[in-house]
């Protein structure tokens, strides 16, 4: 079941063309990935989504309503984290989380305590002493302690240590296993990869690809090292073959994924005695785009 759609939402401001018919659809119970670049849309489509700012054309939804229309009511079952946290300086940590909390309708002090701990947070001191990350720490407390059926999340961990990246990722476990749903943009590939059940990778305020990771990774090559009793011949001449660096006793290329299985069969007649196959990562599948993309 779909708990956000955006259908062929085009959006300008003035002769600027932010977003160009884009489409995508979070299930429940998914975490969805939303890549690309800073000015690619991704924050574009998320303030539409938010109903903070209109489409000129296309729909988006969520829970079945119209973003725009029904924004109200659709905040009251959304946590939204953004990737730059203003806070109000002279509040306390833990007085921000609990308004935030609490203007969702509810508290469930536990849970917060229990965030404020696994994401190492001082809650008595004021926001204006706070660093880029603490102040990203407060605003993921208050989304996780609030029983959300969506969370939108666009540039979440930006400014946190590796740790507490962790910590993070566990939480989005949590609220997957739950049966939440959550649309992450990011430009953190590792992150998204670690993650994600399905990414749409944009560009230019157009989704140039949509899938799982595994229908994606036909897109790019596949890493292969190999070591043979005998010479393989010819090996640059194959079709699907790229990159060809030999070393002693064996090879080191790239193939193409959908050749990857006639390519094997050819050089196992030269008796291989070591071979590594690696697929390609989120990231190079993104470079992928972005250099066939012009």
């Amino acid at each position: 079941m779909a708990i956000l759609k955006v259908n062929d939402v085009t959006k300008k401001f003035g002769s600027v063309t932010a977003l160009d018919g884009i489409s995508l659809e979070v299930r429940q119970g998914e975490i969805y990935g939303f890549i690309g670049p800073n000015g690619a849309g991704k924050t574009t489509t998320i303030r539409i989504l938010l109903g903070i700012i209109k489409a000129n054309s296309g729909s988006a939804q969520i829970f079945g309503m119209d973003a725009w229309r029904d924004a109200v009511e659709i905040h009251k079952r959304i946590a939204y984290v953004p990737g730059e946290v203003s806070l109000w300086p002279n509040l306390t940590g833990g007085e921000v989380i609990d308004l935030f909390v609490k203007l969702r309708g509810g508290h469930n002090k536990p849970r917060r305590d229990e965030l404020i701990e696994r994401f190492d947070l001082d809650p008595t001191k004021k926001c204006g002493t706070y660093s880029k990350g603490n102040r990203q720490k407060v605003a993921l407390i208050a989304a996780f302690a609030a029983d959300a059926d969506l969370y939108i999340l666009d540039e979440p961990t930006s400014g946190l240590d590796p740790l507490m990246e962790l910590v993070f990722q566990e939480c989005m476990r949590e609220a997957k296993a739950a049966g939440k749903s959550v649309l992450l943009s990011s430009h953190i590939l590792s992150e998204v990869e670690k993650l994600c059940d399905r990414v749409s990778i944009i560009r230019r305020g157009r989704i140039i690809e949509s899938g799982s990771l595994d229908e994606l990774r036909h897109l790019t090559r596949t890493k292969v090292r190999v070591q043979t009793a005998k010479p393989i011949p010819n090996l640059n001449d194959i079709p699907g073959v790229h990159d060809v660096e030999e070393f002693p006793g064996g090879f080191t290329f790239q193939v193409d994924s959908p050749r990857l299985g006639e390519v094997i069969r050819y050089i196992s007649s030269c008796e291989i005695t070591a071979l590594e196959s690696t697929p390609p990562t989120l990231e190079e599948l993104f470079i992928h785009h972005y250099q066939r993309e012009g």
